[in-house]
This record gives structure tokens, C-alpha cells and sequence, in this order.
């Protein structure tokens, strides 16, 4: 997201890269080669974001810190008066459960402080969003199913290793499966249910029911909804990996005693798996995610897909990182740039597709995100 912004200065003059971990500011800025401020912050300490933000004066705050952070950044936006924009939502440390509700309940304070929260501008959530509402605008008078498909079919060459923080993975993939249909939620085990998706420029991928939250949103935006679902792609080795992991006890979240101290399973186990981050270098194929639409249309059924490609290899000699993690970055400072020009100004607290998808979807093609979409 950082190398994306740096290369925008008409729009982002000025950048500060903040981080609870200064060499890695230091290692990007250097990487990045253009001039911007770095930052050492603790993002659960209110008080201390609420320091840079009054330091540095900014125009809007992006956070791609983890969902625990988000409601301490939040805080701290209110407090100064700036706008906020994240990628993921909230999800207590201790309880390993996410929903829009806590930061929703944020709506009228942010209002009455007359500025705006963008919630979920990433890819799933973020782009997946968008491209239901212009599915919406564009195709449908109602919308009635929607299948969200994530297809990582890249290869890094380790046994086990999570494309993003591995704790926050794994706790969404330790999950209970959950899908909407016929006005209520309905939950399975987890990774219980899945079936063979055939993926542009992939090829047939098992992918498996999971929970993810743009399905909280769409569900209350697009309120015609039948049913929705959210599929992700898993290889056989590291669900062979993931389920030894849970069998001995390293996906547990609650502290056990170790000599002498109190320590997180997953926290520790994060530590011994390889860094997200140093995965972009030796990443190779592609990601396929999109969403698979239908409805009706002037009285007739109607049934599109729209997706995005995306190349690792391509992505890591653009921007030094691996596609999910350039997936993740370039919607994010889409959704500032329209923010900061006021393309998208409101008051209040909102999802990406409550916003006009059309100039979002022009910025795509034009970042790094190409979009296709077919009437099938």
C-alpha cells in the first residue's frame, strides 16, 4: 500500500509510515526511494496514535495494522478529527470472532464529529464489495445469490506457511463455516463443507466454505439477498499442516504455563513460521478472486461472473510484495484517494459498496487491478 501512495504525490503529498516495529518503516522508505516521514507506534495505545496523528496532521489515517487495532485507531481518529480507512474488520484478541457490529455502534459519533469511516477497503473484503454494487448498478434490479470465490494458486516452496499474519489466518480458518440464505445465518464445521470450482487461467481448485465479513455488509446493504456464500482455496498440504496443528494444541489462543510463563500457542507458533512478508521473493503463479452473481433483470434471470488476476511474481517486481498482499494494498489506497479528493465524502461510518462502485472500478483497471466480467 505504502509503494502505491509514494508513487501518487499529486494526491499523497505527504506520507508517514507508522508501525510498532521502526526498521521495517526504515527497510520500506528505503526500498520505496521517495522522501516520507516514519513512525514508531503501539496502534493498541490510543494515546500514542493519538500523538503521531496530532504530530503529523494528517488527512486521513489508513490501517493496515490487525483487527484488534482497529477500534484503538478509531479512537484516536474521533479524538483528532481525521478520517479512518481499514482493510479488515474488528475481532477481540481473546475471542476469536469478528463482526461489524462493534465498529458500526461507531456511526453517529463519527457523524457528529463530521467525519468519515471506510471500512473493509481491501480485496475480500474491499473489491469484493465493489463489485457487487456495480453488479447492482450495472446488471441488476435484484440481486439474489452471490458466491465469493478466493483462489490462492500460487506456490512458496514451504510445507506450511500463511500468506498474511499467521495468527489472524488461522484463527479465520479455525472458524465455523457460515453462509446467509432465506433470511437467517447459518454456521458448519469448520472446512466441512467445499466443492471443485473451476478458476480462470487456473484450472479446477477445491475451495471450502468460510465465514468472512463483506458478507455482514452485503447482507445489510443489498437486503434482496437469498443467499450468499464465501469459498477459499486451501492445499492439500496445508491442511494436512493446519489439522496436526490443531490435534497437538498450537492453534490454541488462550495462555498455557511454560516454564515458569504464561504464553499463546498460536502467538508462539506465529514466531516459527515463516514472515508473510519474505514470501513475495520467492512466490510464483497466480490468484483468481471474484464474485459469481445472479439475479434478475427486467423480469429474467441473469447470472455474471466478475473477477481479478493477479500474477506474484508480477506483483513482487512492481512493489516488493506478494500478490495477496498487493491485492490487499492497492484497494486500500484506491479507497483513500477517492476520500482525500472527495469523490467519496459522507458522514458517518460505512462499507465500501454503500459508496458509487464506478469510479472505484476505472481506478482498478488503472492501479494494478484489472477486472473481467462475463454473462454466463
Amino acid at each position: 500500500m505504502a509503494y502505491k501512495c509514494a508513487k501518487i504525490p499529486e494526491v499523497f503529498s505527504e506520507i508517514c509510515l507508522a508501525s510498532r516495529t521502526l526498521e521495517k518503516c526504515e527497510r520500506i522508505k528505503k526500498q520505496i526511494g521517495r522522501s516520507m516521514e516514519i513512525a514508531r507506534v503501539d496502534a493498541d495505545n490510543r494515546n500514542e496514535v493519538t500523538g503521531l496523528i496530532n504530530s503529523f496532521k494528517p488527512d486521513i489515517v489508513i490501517n493496515v495494522a490487525l483487527p484488534y487495532q482497529d477500534i484503538s485507531i478509531m479512537e484516536a481518529c474521533l479524538e483528532t478529527g481525521v478520517d479512518y480507512l481499514d482493510t479488515a474488520n474488528y475481532e477481540p484478541p481473546d475471542d476469536p470472532k469478528f463482526c461489524y457490529k462493534w465498529q458500526w455502534d461507531y456511526h453517529d459519533r463519527f457523524k457528529e464529529k463530521g467525519i468519515l469511516a471506510l471500512l473493509g477497503c481491501g480485496f475480500d473484503p474491499g473489491v469484493t464489495n465493489i463489485f457487487c454494487a456495480h453488479a447492482k448498478k450495472e446488471h441488476f434490479d435484484e440481486i439474489h445469490y452471490i458466491d465469493i470465490l478466493d483462489c490462492n494458486a500460487g506456490d512458496h516452496g514451504y510445507a506450511f506457511a500463511t500468506n498474511f499474519n499467521p495468527e489472524i489466518n488461522i484463527r479465520e480458518v479455525t472458524a465455523k463455516g457460515k453462509f446467509y440464505e432465506n433470511g437467517e445465518w447459518k454456521e458448519r464445521d469448520p472446512l466441512s463443507v467445499h466443492k471443485t470450482f473451476d478458476f480462470p487461467s487456473i484450472g479446477p481448485r477445491e475451495a471450502y466454505l468460510m465465514y468472512h465479513e463483506e458478507m455482514e455488509s452485503l447482507v445489510k446493504n443489498l437486503p434482496e439477498i437469498k443467499r450468499i456464500r464465501f469459498w477459499m482455496t486451501f492445499s492439500s498440504s496445508y491442511l494436512n499442516h493446519l489439522k496436526v496443528l490443531q490435534n497437538v494444541g498450537m492453534t490454541r489462543i488462550d495462555p498455557v504455563e511454560f516454564e515458569g510463563m504464561k504464553i499463546v500457542p498460536l502467538k508462539f507458533l506465529k514466531a516459527v513460521l515463516p514472515d508473510p512478508a519474505s514470501l513475495g521473493a520467492i512466490y510464483k503463479g497466480k490468484t483468481c478472486i471474484g464474485c459469481l452473481i445472479e439475479g434478475i433483470k427486467d423480469g429474467e434471470n441473469k447470472k455474471i461472473y466478475i473477477y481479478n488476476i493477479s500474477n506474484h511474481e508480477a506483483c513482487y517486481e512492481e512493489v516488493k510484495a506478494q500478490a495477496v498482499s498487493y491485492t490487499t494494498g492497492v484497494p486500500a489506497m484506491i479507497g483513500a484517494m477517492l476520500m482525500v479528493t472527495n469523490v467519496w465524502r459522507a458522514k458517518g461510518v460505512f462499507n465500501v459498496e454503500e459508496f458509487d462502485p464506478a469510479p472505484f472500478m476505472e481506478k482498478l483497471n488503472l492501479y494494478g487491478l484489472p477486472w473481467i466480467e462475463k454473462e454466463l
